[in-house]
């Protein structure tokens, strides 16, 4: 597992409310979540729940959206939002959709490819 810090913008598509924070990229992680201050500081849409598993079991979050932009790509991305997170975490499934990986040579993001296969 890789775990790298980078700054990120958030912004709700729905009403274009945005925030600028730091977030931790978690290659074990396959969703992005948000801790429930950044749903409520950009009023995301809450459009559905997903089961999860966490280090202390499973849980259910609740899901939403936004444009996330990290190293000057955008995508749109599921999130889901936690009550115990204190700073933003950036899943694989975000990452894919940005074209981006962690380096395990030098911890660093980098471009990757696309696939679709």
């Amino acid at each position: 597992m890789g775990h790298v810090q980078v700054e990120v913008r958030l912004v709700n598509p729905i009403n274009g409310a945005e925030l600028k924070t730091l977030a931790l990229v978690d290659t074990g992680a396959t969703y992005t979540a948000i801790p429930l201050s950044v749903h409520e500081k950009l009023n995301l849409m809450i459009v559905g729940k997903k089961i999860v598993e966490t280090a202390e079991g499973p849980t259910e979050l609740d899901e939403s959206f936004l444009v996330i932009e990290i190293k000057g790509k955008r995508a749109v991305t599921p999130v889901l939002i936690s009550r115990d997170l204190k700073d933003v975490v950036v899943g694989v499934l975000t990452l894919e959709a940005l074209g981006l990986a962690v380096d395990p040579t030098t911890g660093e993001l980098k471009e990757s490819r696309i696939l679709l296969l």
